[in-house]
């Protein structure tokens, strides 16, 4: 009996997710088809240089999907269904105090983290958990009520579990459960429809609406899903000419000169939808909720932490100097000011080329030795600059595989229906990539860690097949 891998499930989920989502959202076959049309112009305008940062397959291909859950339990079991499909727990964002509005969840990525299976689908799915024992947000009494209602709320089917469970030890599933775990795996992120306890759900959501998505109701689902564009800008131009609403801004770096870094990303807003809502006497009435989107990414460069101090840092001086420039409520005047104002920084201070990324050890790249670069009399030398610039190694890019907390908080309080409650006065609740850890129930990986052996790997390969002891 043939078998499926895990790496083929996970390709197959993708692309069934992908389907599922684009009967339910019809403007997300729409952003598809504008992302197609994008990156074929941007293939025929750049040649072999639209595909440095990964090739046209695999971009067409590229997905990103986004859940919320409430509880570690409910996350635990999500780490079992993707770690059939080869993906592991990636990195730890908090977004509650990212976002001006009341967004309380903690949040990693499930993804895969070899080369090999990222190049052949990178599907990642951002996973948000709720934080109910945040008293920011939630007061003891509310929190009492939203933890019993997700304690008695089952998420998953034990058949879809059971098949997890079996695919993450044996690294496969034979074709007929394969089909069967990944039918069961697509119906348990679709929309419900069963009806809504309309006063509960209201209740959470002069809280936050993000709770509300994950606490007021007995399912959850795909929240967003994400295409990879290879030109952010024109997307958003495109998608804004099809009469499709976006958000005010493309979160992340600014489009500058230089290299493409890290992770740009927009959407368009979420969609008011038809939902069964249930009232006090039992009577049902069809109202809308609007918490589904469609999202956009353009990827770049992975930064190291060096890297991602000075991104953070320049963030922060656009930041204040747009506050001081820019009154705020300007919508989309304010962010295309804040987006000059940061690529003014960009442009002044951010390292202008791969190479200078490398060589100032910024991003990260992997390195190959040219073995048939023409003798000149000169012997390699143990120093990266000489290298690359004698032409005795190539710097390959490695791409940003991950998100950027401030990006996810932006998209979420872009498509929220109100600011929601927080008080700050309070403490808030601590979370760390410990604590994470401890709820998924197995150890959430440091992506920098994962970008840092991928290079390191590569480079002391170079050296060696250079005759060189190790390159520092």
């Amino acid at each position: 009996m043939s078998t499926i891998t895990q790496g083929r499930l996970r390709a197959a989920f993708a692309r069934r997710l992908s389907e599922m989502y684009g009967r339910e959202v019809p403007a997300y076959r729409t952003l598809v088809e504008v992302s197609h049309e994008v990156n074929l112009d941007v293939l025929r305008r750049a040649g072999a240089g639209a595909e440095r940062l990964g090739s046209i397959g695999r971009v067409t291909a590229e997905r990103h999907g986004a859940i919320r859950v409430g509880t570690p339990g409910e996350l635990r079991q999500v780490a079992r269904i993707f770690g059939a499909m080869g993906m592991r727990p990636v990195g730890f964002y908090d977004l509650r105090d990212t976002a001006s509005s009341a967004v309380p969840v903690v949040s990693t990525a499930f993804r895969p983290v070899t080369e090999d299976e990222l190049a052949a689908n990178p599907f990642r799915v951002f996973t948000s958990m709720l934080t109910p024992g945040d008293p920011r947000f939630f007061d003891a009494g509310l929190r009492e009520r939203l933890e019993g209602f997700l304690s008695a709320r089952r998420l998953f089917p034990p058949e879809l579990l059971e098949l997890a469970g079996e695919a993450e030890a044996a690294g496969e599933l034979p074709e007929e459960r394969a089909e069967r775990f990944l039918r069961l795996a697509v119906e348990a992120f679709a929309l419900s429809t069963e009806p809504i306890d309309r006063v509960w759900y209201e209740e959470l959501e002069r809280v936050s609406a993000v709770a509300a998505d994950i606490g007021g109701v007995a399912s959850t689902h795909i929240n967003h899903l994400t295409p990879r564009v290879l030109d952010i800008d024109d997307l958003y131009r495109r998608m804004t000419e099809r009469g499709i609403t976006m958000i005010d801004a493309i979160q992340g770096p600014p489009r500058w000169s230089g290299p493409d870094v890290l992770l740009r990303q927009t959407s368009f807003r979420a969609l008011a939808e038809p939902r069964v809502l249930r009232e006090p006497d039992g009577t049902v009435s069809t109202g809308s909720l609007r918490v589904r989107f469609g999202e956009v990414e353009a990827r770049g460069i992975a930064l190291t932490r060096d890297g991602r101090r000075l991104y953070d840092d320049l963030l922060a001086r656009a930041d204040h100097l747009t506050r001081e420039r820019v009154p705020a409520g300007a919508g989309r005047g304010e962010a295309a000011r804040r987006d000059a104002v940061a690529r003014e920084l960009w442009e002044r201070e951010f390292p202008a080329s791969e190479r200078e990324l490398a060589v100032r050890r910024m991003g990260f790249f992997t390195y190959r030795a040219v073995e048939d670069r023409p003798r000149d009399g000169r012997p390699p030398v143990a120093d990266l600059a000489e290298l690359l610039d004698a032409g005795w190694v190539r710097a390959e890019p490695i791409v940003y595989e991950d998100f950027l907390p401030r990006s996810a908080a932006g998209i979420f309080q872009s498509n929220l229906s109100g600011e929601g409650l927080k008080d700050d006065s309070l403490t808030g609740a601590g979370y760390d990539l410990g604590l994470l850890s401890e709820a998924v129930g197995r150890d959430v990986l440091d992506p920098f860690a994962l970008y840092e052996a991928q290079q390191e790997r590569s480079l002391q390969g170079a050296a060696r097949a250079l005759g060189l002891p190790a390159v520092p």
